[in-house]
């Protein structure tokens, strides 16, 4: 009796962990961010007033390919994930996983996530939810990230989807603003990712990854990111330039943007790991504020 009451409690724990290890694949915090962005598109396409079973059901489609996508990466990105601080806990790399455990996780919830959007959103949706995925996770985590120091800059347009992905959920068509949304995002990706590789330097370093900071030094990457971030402020200016918006938008995103260039010159200036962690931290967070912002814009106005 005893026995099987041990082997049952070992069989709990050994689900629970695998659960927590499955659920690590997927990169919560950042699809958790993607679908902040596709709300925000989905919202946009229909005045403040979509489906809500329709939007849930989308939403729970795109989540699904998108993490289907991180699994991959955790595959691809194995053997450098196991030489770097930041992500040598993976559970693939602590063998919690095997690669092919890892590998038909990803395809199950791909086909389930493809199979939602294709049958019950539309086609479009889920071709584009597709092609952003193998964007990820096959040209970007497989051909450009070992090749190029440019890896992310190319790549990005793959993670600057999901806002795209919203709008056609609702609509099934495309729309030159959900276009913008995707741009804002693009744009965004580079000094984002380049905060992250700057203070990361000696570990992409030594998994042998070109990003910025390790083939063209801090200084350089730092520049870098300023000219982008400067770009950055401009194409945040689409919405209200080509009036998809109002003034709250344009004053919240100045702020937003004049905070990120402040840290990026500070950064440019300093060259120091705690600018760079502050500049990366905000990143994110400003990322966030523009979208509730287009979305807040819109209500205030209606």
């Amino acid at each position: 009796m005893n026995n099987a009451l041990l082997i049952k409690n070992k069989n709990t724990i050994i689900s629970s962990r695998s659960f927590k290890d499955y659920l690590a694949l997927c990169k919560i915090n950042v699809i958790l961010l993607m679908l902040v962005t596709a709300l925000v598109g989905a919202f946009l396409a229909t005045d403040m007033r979509p489906d809500m079973v329709l939007l849930l059901i989308a939403l729970l489609g795109i989540a699904l390919v998108a993490a289907s996508g991180a699994a991959f990466n955790h595959g691809i990105d194995q053997q450098r994930d196991k030489v770097m601080a930041r992500t040598r806990n993976r559970p693939l790399v602590k063998n919690n996983l095997s690669l092919s455990q890892v590998y038909s996780f990803a395809s199950i919830i791909l086909i389930m996530g493809f199979a939602l959007l294709w049958f019950f959103v539309n086609p479009l949706t889920a071709i584009l939810a597709l092609a952003s995925m193998v964007g990820y996770a096959l040209i970007y985590s497989h051909w450009l990230k070992p090749l190029t120091p440019q890896n992310i800059t190319i790549g990005g347009l793959a993670g600057a989807m999901p806002p795209l992905l919203g709008w056609t959920a609702m609509t099934g068509e495309t729309h030159p603003l959900a276009w913008v949304l995707v741009l804002i995002i693009f744009t965004w990706t580079p000094p984002h990712f380049w905060a992250l590789a700057y203070y990361r330097q000696q570990e992409y370093a030594k998994a042998k990854v070109p990003m910025l900071s390790v083939t063209h030094g801090k200084e350089f990457t730092s520049l870098q990111m300023l000219l982008y971030t400067l770009l950055l402020s401009l194409v945040t200016l689409l919405p209200y330039l080509l009036h998809f918006s109002q003034e709250i938008y344009l004053i919240g995103s100045t702020l937003c943007n004049l905070g990120f260039i402040y840290l990026v010159i500070c950064l440019f200036k300093q060259q120091t790991t705690k600018r760079a962690q502050q500049t990366f931290r905000y990143s994110i967070l400003y990322l966030f504020l523009i979208f509730i912002l287009l979305m807040l814009d819109r209500l205030i106005v209606l």
